[in-house]
Order: structure tokens, then C-alpha cells, then sequence
């Protein structure tokens, strides 16, 4: 039978729930367990996808077009797992589906509430599929004071007692601060946050103590008596320099044997080879490549994340560090540009909105002419398919239809054969893998070592076919078409070291140990230009 596990916050958001469940997956794995892991978003979106990056962070993308919390990018970027629409829920999901059923009349006549009706269908949500796993491990957002998290709570409550305790068992993470003036940590905010989790009705198992510091005995102790906790499941959750030390870490304090006590498994260590000789490679490495991110999200790096890591990993793989530099396209100008000078690689992510295309734009020009290796993702895609038309092949008034009432829109508005443009802005995207076919003679056939790839796509807008002669006549290298509806999805460059556009994003398919080819092109293609500097 399936074990639950259940990961719930307190304090302060952003303490590292995600992290920890996805930790906690990887830990299991190490023993043979076959997991899942699942997020709550108790906001009333139906997705993150129309939310702003600086509120919400990065919107992941599932094979199956989901878009979801960042989370999900920590989930499969530890276990390998491909997450999908079955692992996020939203309130706004939850009472899409409610109402619906309640306009169909499948209450039938019933008064329709928060119990039994909402939580019910946060329960189906949990068990959904989940016969043949060992484990599930169900993260919830925000934070345990919060109104809108109260039903996920409640469902929780009474799925931890139709169950009983020997097959849930509930984690909580929060936060033991250190305050320096007097130079002591602080347990009063992790008894409060435990609290008011028991007035849910939740009595936590483990309580991870998020802290700067490793915590004493002592304050442990506290902490277990306030709490109603074995000291021995009052966890040191410290800080780390590097994301892929956490489960090392865990495991270093006991988490995963305190989780396998609970459910009455005893097992002989996990099998964490892998993950040390991760760490010490990443601590063994002295060379660092310096890539320049020119986006608009650059004060609000949680936009990036699945990026930042993708650029680790292929840093990883060819034993070198990668140092970001962040380029607020925004700020750019003729004089701040030449700061690009001192980059090894520069790279223009997705987004959406007309505030900074230009600055993004000036830096790819830059990179073109400088031959200083180029990625563009998504967004950075079309806007080297712009600043191409209008520098080499000298089209006027040339731009994309979702900035400008331009002349010549060279990338416009993406309708799928046979239907109309949904004026929505929610779901109404390009979601999700798609195949795409790869040209024979590129450069980007000889990263994939295939002709055929799938990726990720999220986008609205896509290159205009009518321009395709025209840019193909003045050198720019058309080497990618989707399977099916063979839109421009791959550019390049071939009289420059690295100069390589993509409609989807290959970053939210990289892992740590498996890099994404072109991360791994790209980083290359950075230490290739540091070296002909030095």
C-alpha cells in the first residue's frame, strides 16, 4: 500500500518546501522506492501562467503542456521524474472543477461547501494514481497561517486519519532565525508555526528547522518539548552553497531514517554515490565561465531558475563553474553594452511584454558582431530573427506583432491550423513537447546527435513563413521545423563560433546528471571564447 507524505511550510514563504520534498523523492529513490511528488497552490489561478515572474517566479512546463510552479523543475530535476498534469492543483483548479460539477447537477440538489465537497476533491487529487507507488510525497504551498491554504490542510487532516498515521506522516518546515544582536537562534517562531498547524488539526511528525546555523541540542530539545516532537525528528535543515547538497544533507541528519522508522522500513543505506560525486566535483572545480543573462526579470533571478540550473549542469559536465551575470535589458545602453565585452557567452531567454525587446535586441546584435557565442530562447529566438532582418538582410519597419503595428511583422500571432485566436491570455498558449525535425547539414544536428528532438514550447508567437526566402538569401540558417505544423522553430548562424536560436526551452528538460546537449554546446562554446581571450 502507498505511503503519503506531506511537506507543509510555516513563518515565511520561501523557506525551501520544494526543495526539501524534492530532496526527500530523491533519498527514497536511493533506497529502490519508486515516488511521486505533487505540489498544492493554494491561490485561486487556475495556473501560474498569466502571473508576473517577479511575484510568481519561473512557470514550469510539463510534457503534457501543465503549466505549474517552479517546484515541479526541482522535482524532476531530482529524480528524473517527468511531472505532470496529475502533480500541481491549484484552488482555482479545484473550484473550476466544483462548479462545473455543480452546474451539471452532480450533487444532486446538495448543498455544495468547503466540507465535504472541496476537500473531497482535493483528496481525489492526492490518491489519483497512486496504486502502483511507494511513496507520494504532496507539498503545499504558502505558508500554514495563510486562509486560502485551510482546505488543503483539511484534507490533509482527514486524509491522515482514514489512513492512519502508520502510512501518513506529515513534515514541517520553518524557519529557526538567528539573530545576531544577541547571538542566538531563535525557536519561539517555529513553536507558533507548529501551533498553528495543531489548530488544523495537524499534528507534524518531523519538523526540518530551516537555520544559517546547525542548531544546538539544546534549542532542539526546546523545540521538541514545545512541539510535542521526538527529538530525534527536530532536523537541522542549514544552509548550502549548492541546491544538490540538500539531500546529502538530509541524509547526514537523519531525515530519510526518520521517515523509514515511521512507516516501520528498515533498509541498508541508500545508494548515494551519485550525488557525492556531484558535490565533489562541483567543489573540486577552480574555472569559472562568465555568461551574461540580458533579460527583464534580472532583480528576480526565481524567473530563471530552471535556466540557471540547465547552465550549471553543463558547467558541470566540462568541469568548470558557470558566474551569471545579470543584464537588466531595461538598462541597457550604448555605453552599458560594452560591458558584454568581458562576458564569455551571452544568452536572451524567453518573456513576454514590449519593456526592454529593444535592449535585448542591442544585445544581440552585439553578440553577432563580436562573435561572442550566442543563445536565444523562446522570445530570444524571434528577437535574433528581428535584429537579422533588420541589420543583414535590411527589411524596414520590421518587428513582431506582439510590439509593434509594424510594416513587416516578421513574427506574429501562432493560430493552430483550423482554429480561431482565443483572446484569453490563459491557456491559450503553445504547451507542452512537440517533435521537431532538424536539418541535415546544421550545426544543431551535430548537438542532438539526431534529426528528430522533442521539446517543451510556451509561446504565443511564432516566425511568419513569408519572410523565411528572404532571410534564408541573406545567410540565416533555417535547421529546425516542428513536426506538425512546420513552423520555424531552430536559426543559426553558420559564419559565426556559436549562434544558435530556439523556439522551445531546453531547459526544462536538464538535469544534473543529464545535462542538456545544447547546455552542454553552449558552455563549451564559452570556455572555447575565455580561452582565445587569454
Amino acid at each position: 500500500m502507498t505511503n503519503f507524505i506531506f511537506v507543509t511550510g510555516g513563518v515565511i514563504s520561501s523557506l525551501g518546501k520544494g526543495l526539501a520534498a524534492a530532496s526527500i523523492g530523491a533519498l527514497l529513490q536511493a533506497y529502490g522506492f519508486k515516488v511521486c511528488l505533487r505540489k498544492f497552490d493554494p491561490y485561486l489561478n487556475i495556473d501560474p501562467g498569466t502571473m508576473n515572474p517577479t511575484q510568481h517566479g519561473e512557470v514550469f512546463v510539463t510534457d503534457d503542456g501543465t503549466e505549474a510552479d517552479l517546484d515541479l523543475g526541482h522535482y524532476e530535476r531530482f529524480t528524473g521524474i517527468k511531472t505532470t498534469k496529475d502533480d500541481s492543483i491549484t484552488t482555482g483548479k479545484i473550484y473550476c472543477t466544483l462548479l462545473k460539477k455543480e452546474r451539471r447537477g452532480d450533487y444532486l440538489g446538495k448543498t455544495v461547501q468547503v466540507i465535504p465537497h472541496v476537500t473531497g476533491l482535493i483528496k481525489d487529487f492526492i490518491l489519483n494514481n497512486t496504486d502502483e507507488l511507494d511513496f507520494v510525497i504532496c507539498e503545499t504551498g504558502g505558508t500554514v497561517g495563510d486562509i486560502e491554504i485551510q482546505p488543503f490542510l483539511e484534507a490533509i487532516r482527514q486524509i491522515s486519519y482514514e489512513l492512519s498515521k502508520q502510512k501518513v506522516i506529515c513534515i514541517h518546515l520553518t524557519l529557526v532565525p538567528y539573530i545576531s544582536a544577541a547571538k542566538e537562534l531563535k525557536t519561539k517562531p517555529t513553536q507558533h508555526s507548529v501551533k498553528e498547524l495543531n489548530s488544523a488539526g495537524i499534528q507534524p511528525d518531523i519538523i526540518l528547522c530551516r537555520s544559517e546555523k546547525v542548531i544546538p541540542e539544546e534549542q532542539r530539545k526546546k523545540i521538541a518539548n514545545f512541539c510535542n516532537v521526538k527529538l530525534t525528528n527536530v532536523i537541522t535543515a542549514i544552509e548550502v552553497s549548492n541546491i544538490y547538497e540538500v539531500p546529502v544533507i538530509y541524509h547526514r541528519y537523519g531525515l530519510d531514517t526518520q521517515i523509514l522508522q515511521h512507516f516501520n522500513i528498515k533498509l541498508p543505506k541508500p545508494e548515494l554515490k551519485k550525488w557525492y560525486e556531484i558535490l565533489d566535483l562541483i567543489k573540486s572545480t577552480v574555472k569559472v565561465v562568465t555568461i551574461a543573462i540580458v533579460g527583464k526579470y534580472t532583480d528576480f533571478p526565481d524567473a530563471y531558475k530552471s535556466l540557471m540550473e540547465a547552465l550549471v549542469h553543463g558547467a558541470i559536465h566540462h568541469k568548470v563553474k558557470v558566474s551569471i551575470k545579470w543584464v537588466n535589458s531595461r538598462k541597457l545602453s550604448e555605453h552599458s553594452i560594452k560591458r558584454l565585452h568581458n562576458c564569455d557567452a551571452i544568452l536572451v531567454p524567453g518573456g513576454f511584454g514590449d519593456d526592454g525587446i529593444e535592449g535585448k535586441i542591442a544585445a544581440i546584435n552585439f553578440a553577432r558582431i563580436n562573435n561572442i557565442p550566442f543563445f536565444g530562447i523562446c522570445l530570444g529566438m524571434q528577437l535574433a530573427v528581428i535584429e537579422f532582418a533588420r541589420n543583414l538582410a535590411k527589411i524596414e519597419d520590421v518587428h513582431s506583432t506582439e510590439f509593434s503595428n509594424c510594416k513587416n511583422p516578421i513574427v506574429h500571432l501562432f493560430a493552430k491550423q483550423g482554429k480561431e485566436i482565443n483572446s484569453d491570455l490563459g491557456g491559450t498558449m503553445r504547451l507542452g513537447a512537440y517533435g521537431c525535425y532538424l536539418r541535415p547539414d546544421s550545426k544543431i544536428i551535430d548537438i542532438y546527435k539526431k534529426d528528430t528532438i522533442e521539446e517543451r514550447r510556451r509561446h504565443r508567437y511564432s516566425i511568419n513563413p513569408n519572410y523565411e526566402d528572404i532571410l534564408e538569401k541573406n545567410g540565416l540558417v533555417l535547421s529546425g521545423r516542428s513536426a506538425d505544423e512546420g513552423l520555424l522553430e531552430v536559426i543559426e548562424l553558420s559564419n559565426h563560433p556559436w549562434f544558435i536560436g530556439v523556439q522551445f526551452h531546453p531547459e526544462f528538460k536538464s538535469r544534473p546528471f543529464l545535462p542538456h546537449p545544447l547546455f552542454i554546446s553552449f558552455i563549451k562554446a564559452a570556455i572555447d571564447k575565455k580561452q582565445s581571450k587569454s
